[in-house]
């Protein structure tokens, strides 16, 4: 209970602080909605529509009141802009009102809900692609420690983490997508095809840079697990080296691999701005800098909401399932 209070508390901390922030920004949103032809009285129609002549205090209010709530008759007018998330008994519904967006002219929910299963494959392509490079790496760097082979893959994914994503983004594009032409430069596609085929650069741009990390704590894990004195006992009782090295390195190894690697997910999928945006990857993280460009206030804080209940599930189910896993953690909590 007292986890699920503080995630709570802090996806609330993260929304008030973005729509305080949004509001001391310069800037009229009424002239981004009218247009900068529109007349002064149509200025006045807009800032009333979207309650921009009330104070900031009362517009938080009423953003608080409208967020989550429940709609006892969800074809209401005033449910419109609203995102139907858990239907409930008798025909009430858990609704999210995260107002209407500027630039698109449609429900901030329904925009943000139509990008999120995007962002959210594009998340788990690239975790799958830095798990499978970086354990791998990290294993073969640990078990030819101090080695040229260890010194020459510990140099490489020091480079993998100094690289800047985008220069990892153009890199790839220029190859793959300029020169051999295996790949489209960017965008999403119309069919299932074009859609796996697209999202293969920017995976591989996450997965490259992600998987230095992976290998590094892989290899610095396992180093220091084959050095305990319960490996030397099985080792001096028969088992072999690479069992040795499966069994008790790499399932040691296990708990904070998880561990980064939900992080990371919830990360990705609450949006990798700059890698979507290079490849014009229609997530989250494009639609937040689109939203920040176009001073799309409402889209902003939608985006932000999200993103950091993303991270705040992912960090909840990491603390779940590292309960579970680990069986010192679960002995330790029933004395």
């Amino acid at each position: 209970m007292g986890r699920l209070f503080w995630a709570l508390a802090v996806v609330f901390a993260v929304a008030s602080a973005s729509f305080f922030l949004l509001a001391a920004l310069p800037g009229d949103p009424a002239r981004i909605v009218a247009g900068p032809q529109a007349r002064p009285a149509d200025l006045v129609r807009v800032r009333k529509d979207l309650q921009l002549d009330r104070s900031i205090v009362a517009r938080y209010g009423l953003f608080l009141k409208k967020l989550v709530h429940i709609a006892g008759d969800p074809k209401a007018s005033e449910h419109a802009s609203c995102e139907r998330v858990i239907p409930l008994v008798r025909g009430y519904e858990l609704h999210i009102d995260l107002g209407r967006s500027y630039q698109h002219r449609a429900p901030v929910a329904k925009v943000i809900f139509t990008r999120y299963p995007r962002s959210m494959a594009l998340a788990i392509a690239g975790i799958v692609i830095q798990l499978l490079i970086g354990v791998t790496v990290g294993s073969i760097a640990a078990a030819k420690k101090g080695t040229w082979i260890d010194r020459f893959l510990t140099g490489i994914t020091s480079l993998g983490v100094s690289a800047p994503t985008f220069l990892t983004a153009v890199l790839l594009q220029y190859l793959f997508a300029h020169r051999l032409r295996w790949l489209p430069l960017d965008g999403f596609g119309d069919t299932f095809l074009d859609h796996v085929r697209s999202i293969a650069l920017p995976a591989l741009t996450l997965g490259l840079y992600g998987a230095a990390y992976f290998a590094r704590l892989t290899r610095d894990e396992l180093i220091t697990l084959m050095s305990q004195d319960f490996v030397r006992t099985a080792r001096a009782k028969g088992t072999s080296r690479l069992r040795a090295f499966v069994v008790h390195g790499l399932r040691g190894a296990l708990l904070p691999l998880v561990t980064a690697a939900g992080l990371e997910l919830g990360s990705l999928a609450g949006g990798a701005a700059v890698t979507e945006s290079i490849f014009r990857w229609p997530g989250l993280g494009h639609l937040g800098v689109e939203a920040v460009l176009n001073r799309d206030g409402p889209m902003v804080i939608g985006v932000v909401f999200v993103a950091a209940s993303t991270v705040v599930m992912a960090t909840a189910a990491i603390d779940i399932f590292g309960h579970w896993l680990h069986p010192l953690a679960r002995e330790k909590s029933s004395e």
